[in-house]
């Protein structure tokens, strides 16, 4: 959480690049701490340092990948980002299975040391750049992340103007983000996170296996091994989707998906509670959170983030995302912390509630989220004023 307050006025203040920098470094130390740990003070100091960074990460990477793709490719890119972070989350799960927990944190420190060398081959946002007036800096990081034949002139000329407007307007702090220029795009912005995470996708996600046990099955290792195997490809395919069927559809589709999971699991729980139909209570429990990760997979996983990098003038972009992104670990953290005493509370009702946030969130992106497929990021913040 506190890399989360912090992640935006860093990458405002050292740039994108250098906030992944800083990132990198954080994570480094506290993966080291934790390998030579040799009790719970320098455990704990590793797990701050890597968390902190982490937190860093959730903000700069969506924006740094929205800044430099192309508008037509920008959510497929963009939810590249989501696909390798499902896709590292599962293969930690597995090399952590069968080797010990220390040589696992010295995993950690591949991608950090692969990033600051792949820092030193990548352009820094052209429209960071622009905002601190380095005009000559700008020019040359849009030819190379464009192409040395592209014509770079219109889309050069576009941010110029938006970073031009952009800086006869005093610093943002924030209270700015409640005034009515940007109190649309907040609300936006923050709303996706608080659904995304209270349709419970940390709470089903952690407790996965003890889930499966508790709906009758003998053991939750194979359920939890399905989860993972269905996790990644599903990811790839909302990747290819995103800039397809555009933003919108996608996590309506997805959320009406994962509400069609949770009903399916909790009508499970129900029947047990009712002494039911008990044959039928692991198949529909297991089912039901299949399907559900699977939704949530193809859209609501990655579909927040990308309307975040999107959405928010790069006057309060360091504000508005440190808010967003602060927003969204605190809803991680009140799921999974409040999973355990909800299913104790009622199995059934757990997965009721979460099913009630994804009407919600359909009823929500369909009265209030704009569609930003194939428009330039001035062009989406031009859209959203006028609404």
């Amino acid at each position: 959480m506190l890399g989360a307050i912090t992640s935006g006025r860093i990458a405002d203040i050292v740039g994108r690049k250098g906030a992944m920098r800083i990132s990198a470094c954080f994570c480094i130390t506290g993966w080291l701490a934790v390998y030579f740990s040799n009790g719970s003070l320098l455990l704990d100091i590793g797990r701050f340092f890597t968390g902190y960074g982490i937190g860093v990460f959730s903000y700069v990477v969506p924006i740094f990948i929205a800044e430099i793709a192309p508008r037509n490719l920008r959510g497929l890119l963009t939810t590249l980002n989501q696909l390798l972070i499902v896709t590292g989350s599962s293969v930690a799960y597995i090399i952590g299975s069968i080797i010990p927990w220390r040589i696992l944190a010295l995993t950690g420190l591949v991608p950090c040391i692969l990033l600051l060398v792949g820092l030193c081959f990548v352009p820094e946002s052209p429209r960071w750049l622009a905002k601190v007036g380095l005009d000559k800096e700008f020019q040359v990081a849009l030819r190379k992340l464009r192409g040395k034949d592209a014509d770079i002139t219109r889309e050069a000329a576009e941010i110029q103007v938006y970073i031009h407007t952009l800086r006869s307007l005093p610093k943002a702090s924030i209270r700015d983000l409640f005034k009515s220029t940007y109190i649309r795009s907040v609300i936006i912005g923050v709303s996706l996170m608080v659904l995304q995470q209270f349709v419970g996708i940390n709470g089903i996600g952690f407790y996965t296996s003890e889930t499966f046990v508790q709906a009758g099955l003998s053991s939750g290792k194979l359920g939890t091994i399905l989860y993972a195997c269905v996790q990644v490809p599903i990811t790839v395919v909302g990747a290819f989707l995103m800039d397809k069927s555009g933003r919108r559809p996608l996590i309506m589709i997805s959320a009406a998906g994962t509400f069609l999971g949770c009903f399916l699991a909790g009508t499970s729980f129900f029947l047990k509670g009712q002494n039911m139909f008990l044959d039928w209570v692991p198949v529909l429990a297991v089912g039901g959170i299949l399907i559900y990760i699977a939704f949530f997979s193809i859209g609501f996983g990655a579909v927040p983030w990308v309307i975040m990098s999107e959405i928010f003038p790069i006057n309060i972009k360091g504000v508005a995302g440190s808010l967003v992104v602060l927003v969204n670990w605190s809803g991680a953290w009140a799921v999974s912390y409040t999973f355990n005493f909800l299913m104790s509370w009622s199995s059934s009702g757990t997965f009721f509630i979460y099913s009630a946030f994804s009407v919600i969130t359909v009823l929500f992106v369909a009265k209030f989220v704009p569609e930003t497929k194939g428009k330039t990021l001035e062009q989406i913040q031009a859209s959203i004023n006028k609404s």
